[in-house]
């Protein structure tokens, strides 16, 4: 009987073990890490050729690189940096259908920071000026109804 319910256990764990390695992903269904976008990959290339620069600096300077090696890779390393970085700019610049979102954007930010909308409580009954955001006066314990000012 123990031996059994064992057994039956053992078989339950392996399958619970096996299912997620033995279930094939749809494909395009896998999830990607959140930093996984151009100007993000971008971005991670560029501090892997700038780490190369340092490392192959400090090699050099151990005495590890002959100095013709030396050259011939920090050029390249240096032009691929470059690469990269026009690659980010070119990435960051906004399409005119961006450009016309943020053009809104901001004129909206503009017109809510010159009009505030204030709104008052204070009680019609015996005028007595509540707290922020209140339903009844705490005065008397009449009903407010906010008053919106400009």
């Amino acid at each position: 009987m123990a031996l059994g319910i064992a057994l039956f256990i053992t078989a339950g764990l392996v399958v619970l073990v096996a299912t997620p390695l033995l279930t094939a992903e749809a494909a395009g269904e896998g999830t990607l890490p959140v930093d996984v976008t151009p100007l993000g990959d971008l971005k991670r290339r560029r501090l892997v050729v700038y780490e190369n620069i340092q490392d192959l600096e400090f090699e050099f300077k151990a005495g590890k690189i002959a100095e013709k090696d030396y050259q011939g890779l920090k050029e390249e390393y240096r032009m691929e940096a470059a690469r990269l970085m026009a690659d980010s700019q070119a990435a960051e610049t906004l399409t005119p259908e961006e450009v016309l979102i943020e053009r809104e954007v901001a004129a909206r930010r503009t017109r809510r920071k010159t009009q505030p909308v204030v709104e008052e409580y204070v009680c019609a009954e015996c005028g007595f000026e509540n707290p922020l955001p209140v339903k009844f006066c705490g005065e008397c314990g009449a009903r407010i109804t906010p008053r919106t000012r400009k």
